[in-house]
């Protein structure tokens, strides 16, 4: 990118938020993370860049800064602005939580009205957000068979290029709790990562986060918020096969429990995935 093509993204973001408050929307947030186009200019492994925008992390947070201000002056005071971003990149060359720390006090100094923690990289280490195993077979059934080239290497090479990381309750909460202490807890933080039952949201609220976050647990019920609310003792049912994870890039996204064009194969994969993720959280001590 370029200076004027920079310049033109970072007008973008303001307006955006200019369509938002006119379609009538209360909040907006942000996405600084998972490796999506913020999130590359902060990340030493994919910012290369030798000019004002690359090398130190002053430089890599002025396209975020950029962005921030047409935000702030397009939003402040009419919607709510969350900024999602990694508490870690999740691998080695990536942006640790030491750095990121001083990425979230710049948020906060440009005019964040919250923080959505989270972590990964979509493109390197998306397994860190998601957790569980990379879904191979459902994403490549799901692709459009011209693409049928990728089809065969997801297949082949789907869990080594992105290899499973177990699932485990509130997994972002040790690296979320370092951004609260570094932040004060004043300033709103919202939880995100393995809010799969009543009592981990009762956690995350006792340790001093305001909001939480849920996707997966909410997908596979939609009626999963009613039902904590009414059992002190619910959790969710949702197995993490990532199914749904497989399928949102080429379909709707939706558990595999409610979709009606899966196949019998697709079933027998799931039920494979969700053995071994069954086996894993034994082993770890997460599920009796």
């Amino acid at each position: 990118m370029n200076l004027a093509e920079i310049q033109q993204v970072a007008k973008a973001y303001g307006d955006a938020v200019r369509l938002a408050i006119k379609a009538g929307f209360d909040a907006i947030e942000v996405h600084a993370g998972h490796g999506y186009l913020i999130s590359q200019f902060l990340s030493p492994y994919t910012n290369h860049r030798h000019d004002e925008f690359g090398g130190t992390l002053e430089n890599r947070m002025r396209f975020m800064k950029m962005c921030m201000k047409e935000v702030v002056e397009a939003g402040k005071g009419k919607v709510a602005i969350f900024v999602k971003m990694n508490t870690s990149d999740g691998f080695k060359g990536g942006q640790t939580t030491e750095e990121l720390i001083q990425v979230a006090r710049t948020l906060k100094e440009c005019g964040a009205d919250a923080i959505v923690l989270s972590g990964g990289f979509v493109s390197r280490a998306p397994q860190y957000v998601m957790r569980g195993e990379f879904p191979t077979i459902p994403l490549a059934h799901y692709l459009p068979l011209k693409q049928w080239w990728l089809k065969i290497g997801l297949l082949f090479a789907g869990n080594i290029v992105s290899p499973t990381v177990p699932f485990k309750p509130l997994f972002f909460m040790e690296d979320s709790l370092k951004f609260q202490k570094a932040l004060g807890k004043d300033f709103p933080l919202v939880y995100v990562g393995g809010v799969v039952s009543r009592e981990g949201a009762q956690t995350v609220l006792d340790n001093g986060f305001p909001l939480f976050q849920m996707g997966r647990a909410v997908l596979e019920d939609t009626d999963f918020v009613n039902k904590m609310k009414a059992d002190e003792h619910h959790c969710s049912e949702c197995e993490h096969s990532n199914f749904c994870i497989g399928r949102m890039y080429s379909r709707t996204m939706q558990c595999h429990k409610h979709c009606e064009d899966i196949t019998p194969a697709l079933e027998r994969s799931v039920a494979r995935i969700n053995a071994r993720n069954d086996r894993r959280e034994r082993k770890l001590g997460y599920k009796k």
